[in-house]
């Protein structure tokens, strides 16, 4: 499927405010944001309603839409749905996975351990995740997993960023090496722990 102007918009403010660069409150005006990327006031909208739909932004009446704040107490709130809803999808991912779905999960993870800086890996950390658990074919699942991975991605930045440093997962590696077993029940236990950590 081709991107439209909206995604295009949305993914990039999206990542910007995931990774801190635009903060909480900060105005997101549909002139400057029309300017950018070249194009008129109705994308922008669309983008703009986007990023409300997954709780990046609020529209607030004579203020304009503003980056929502960051609420510390959500974490756990997160941490908690995306353990249920990636351990349910991984289990239907594994039922009906091909080798090239394993093939691509570590593929998926080789390329997660190799990045350079916290940006890269959370964009890498966050495919990883949507790899192997694309196989469940369920996308109603996955869309609402996704809405999680920006909410905990948030806090990720907001918590970590000066503390990353480049490691190898070995969660993700056993993982991979679970689903090419097929062995469901400890790819998921490892699943779930994996989560859990972020605590």
């Amino acid at each position: 499927m081709t991107a439209t102007i909206a995604d295009t918009i949305y993914h990039s403010l999206s990542e910007r405010i995931v990774a801190g660069d635009l903060p909480a409150g900060e105005k997101l005006r549909q002139d400057h944001i029309a300017r950018e990327f070249d194009t008129s006031h109705v994308p922008v909208r669309e983008a703009l309603l986007r990023l409300e739909a997954h709780g990046l932004a609020q529209s607030i009446p004579r203020r304009g839409t503003r980056v929502t704040a960051l609420d510390p107490g959500e974490i756990l709130e997160v941490i908690e749905m995306r353990v249920s809803l990636e351990i349910l999808a991984l289990t239907h991912a594994i039922a009906k996975q091909t080798q090239d779905d394993v093939d691509a999960a570590e593929a998926a993870r080789l390329a997660c351990d190799e990045a350079e800086d916290m940006q890269s890996w959370e964009v890498l950390n966050r495919n990883f995740h949507r790899v192997i658990l694309t196989p469940c074919a369920m996308p109603r699942l996955l869309a609402a997993i996704d809405d999680l991975h920006i909410a905990s991605a948030r806090h990720l930045f907001a918590n970590w960023k000066h503390r990353w440093t480049r490691r190898v997962d070995k969660d993700h590696a056993a993982i991979v090496q679970a689903m090419g077993r097929r062995d469901t029940t400890a790819a998921c236990e490892i699943l779930r722990r994996h989560l859990r950590r972020v605590r």
